[in-house]
């Protein structure tokens, strides 16, 4: 049993989500105002009192991705699913960006939408504590037990699936993941939302990393399978074979 709230405006559209999460033995509260639901989700006891959050796009108050962004950086194990009109991809990688797990479009199916919160809450369910091992790519280092990334000591800022994804790679060098792989290792078995759900989130952790280091590229696409780690490139040892790597880099671009 989870602790979920949802926030919708729309009543009669928050009441019958909440009634299929309740079928599923949930505690469920509803918030109709953006404002209210911060005031709700901030003033709750440290650590949070939600696990799951549903959040509208159009809220009056607060809007829903303004409070993404706070609720995620308050609570980073926090699990977001926005559940809103706007159906435009743009509109899908912008939830993704500001740290939403899922995305659901309306009109929506109810028994889906029960569905995609049981697989979020599944991801984490019955988890044993990571080991206390320190993943690295290049200047890239991911401290599993502490579940922190750093690239060239600086700390990165990362969604779950975000770092879920990252993991998955660094632990498995050389092994190539279809998209359905991945979307079982870090959405869960029951994931029922597209299989290319896990481009936008493999292109938001791609930005993440090249804005603090252009070189940083240890996501490597592999054209109609999926994804695996890259290798990682030589350390030049003088001036001829730093212009030579700096040449094969162009060319890869």
């Amino acid at each position: 049993m989870a602790s979920i709230l949802i926030v919708e405006d729309e009543r009669k559209t928050a009441e019958i989500v909440e009634l299929y999460l309740r079928r599923d033995g949930h505690e469920v509260r509803i918030e109709v105002d953006g404002s209210v639901a911060w005031r709700t989700f901030s003033e709750s006891p440290a650590g949070g009192v939600f696990d799951l959050v549903i959040l509208d796009w159009m809220l009056p108050g607060l809007d829903g991705p303004t409070l993404c962004r706070r609720m995620r950086s308050a609570q980073a194990d926090l699990k977001i699913l926005m559940l809103t009109a706007r159906a435009a991809e743009d509109d899908r990688i912008q939830g993704l960006d500001l740290g939403a797990d899922d995305y659901v479009c309306k009109p929506f199916s109810p028994r889906e939408l029960a569905a995609r919160v049981r697989a979020l809450l599944r991801r984490s369910a019955g988890r044993s504590d990571p080991p206390a091992e320190v993943l690295r790519w290049q200047c890239l280092s991911f401290d599993l037990a502490a579940r922190r990334v750093t690239v060239g000591g600086r700390e990165l800022a990362l969604t779950r699936t975000e770092g879920e994804l990252l993991a998955c790679l660094l632990a498995n060098p050389g092994r190539v993941f279809s998209r359905s792989e991945l979307i079982a290792n870090t959405l869960g078995d029951g994931y029922e939302g597209l299989d290319r759900t896990i481009d936008a989130h493999i292109g938001n952790l791609r930005r993440k990393l090249t804005a603090e280091d252009p070189r940083l590229r240890p996501v490597e696409t592999v054209f109609g399978i999926g994804y695996r780690l890259a290798d990682e490139p030589d350390e030049p040892d003088g001036p001829n074979e730093a212009v030579s790597s700096e040449r094969a880099s162009s060319s890869d671009a």
